[in-house]
């Protein structure tokens, strides 16, 4: 392993999005990261949709790249020692059970850093180890809805929406990834790990924090605004002569090059609409000329004529050409790795360079129970006799 995390092993009992997630952002830094399945069935994302030609999920592919993948039933007393022992020679243990799952096998925080004191264990959770909800299940959307969030998403005149990107999970992700590098960091000083409660539920309603901030200044519950900015007039997609749409985001400083590059001299003359009070008190009457002088142009040109005086706009990309943009290509943001069963297959790098290197090429994900024998002769000094012996049993 290569990367400014090598030298840390991380044991990985996470499944689906959120917590795979974060181990691979680790992986992709260097870490040694063992991701634990259940024999002959593995992460259940390994069955999800769109499925490969050689029977792989490409959802699988997109948050577990350069892990190994060790099987392992941790509801046999055997599997659980195993666990236990792997634990023992690990600087991070992540989990995403239900609460009081990992406990009841053994193998929750408590017992394992009697064991292991310098261990940074993370369970993350839909919503906590504590409160009324804590032994609910949820997915991604359910916490979009509870938080807040999907009240948020769409048009004032259609139905909530869902953001759409799992963003619960992708940003639950992230908060996983900041805990372990902080309880890395954090033991530096006394030696010892700690435990992170992180609930998705949580995060989301972290996200809340501008909504939040009207809330208690106004006593005002916002709602959805479409692409329109609640506080900025104006920042919104307009719709172009060719179909398109792009989007430009003005601050008082944009306001004049905004209405010279539209021809709108009566915008500009007008001083109740130079600053940006102004312009949220004549919402409707901005918007209404913006959109008749956009809807005349041309998206890409107009875009460019708006750049070219420092008009922050940009074209409403669908995901295929926001992958081809010229920007992600020379950023080099879109990678590929060579797959032992599919061949190559497309991968978006981290968004990290350390030190000026570029980012580090996407690893392989691995095949179920690929790392077993090497992890369990390697790590813990089993001879292969003994793996043959545990795969008989159906431990490994």
């Amino acid at each position: 392993m290569t990367g400014p995390l090598r030298g840390v092993t991380v044991l990985d009992f996470t499944r689906v999005l959120a917590g795979p997630l974060a181990t691979q952002i680790l992986a992709e830094l260097g870490a040694d990261v063992i991701k634990i399945e259940r024999p002959r069935r593995g992460d259940e994302t390994r069955t999800f949709e769109p499925r490969l030609p050689g029977g792989e999920s490409a959802y699988f592919f997109t948050v577990n790249r350069g892990k190994r993948s060790v099987t392992l039933d941790l509801s046999s007393p055997r599997g659980q020692d195993i666990a236990r022992e792997l634990a023992d020679r690990a600087d991070v243990v992540v989990e995403n059970f239900m609460p009081g799952t990992m406990d009841k096998y053994g193998l929750g925080y408590e017992a394992l850093a009697e064991r292991n004191p310098r261990l940074v264990y993370v369970s993350s959770s839909g919503f906590g180890r504590s409160g009324p909800y804590s032994d609910r299940k949820g997915y991604d959307t359910v916490f979009q809805a509870l938080s807040g969030i999907m009240s948020l998403t769409g048009h004032p005149d259609t139905p909530p929406a869902k953001v759409g990107v799992p963003i619960s999970d992708m940003t639950s992700g992230l908060w996983i990834t900041i805990a372990i590098l902080t309880g890395l960091l954090g033991r530096g000083a006394d030696g010892r790990g700690s435990h992170v409660d992180l609930a998705m539920m949580d995060v989301q309603t972290s996200l809340l924090a501008l909504a939040a901030a009207r809330i208690f200044a106004l006593d005002e519950d916002p709602s959805r605004t479409g692409t329109e900015h609640p506080g900025r007039v104006p920042s919104a997609a307009f719709q172009c002569a060719d179909g398109g749409w792009l989007h430009i985001s003005c601050s008082d400083q944009h306001w004049g090059p905004l209405c010279r590059v539209l021809d709108l001299p009566e915008l500009a003359a007008d001083p109740g609409l130079a600053a940006n009070a102004g312009r949220l008190a004549q919402r409707g009457r901005v918007m209404a000329a913006l959109a008749a002088a956009i809807g005349r142009r041309t998206r890409h040109p107009l875009a460019d004529e708006l750049r070219a005086v420092d008009v922050p706009a940009g074209e409403v990309n669908s995901a295929r050409e926001a992958l081809a943009d010229p920007h992600t290509t020379a950023r080099g943001m879109v990678g590929s790795f060579d797959h032992p069963v599919e061949g190559e297959f497309g991968a978006l790098r981290t968004p990290l360079r350390v030190d000026g290197r570029d980012y580090p090429e996407p690893g392989v994900p691995p095949l179920l129970g690929a790392d077993t024998e090497d992890v369990l002769t390697g790590l813990l000094g089993l001879d292969r006799a003994d793996v043959a012996r545990l795969r008989e049993e159906g431990t490994v």
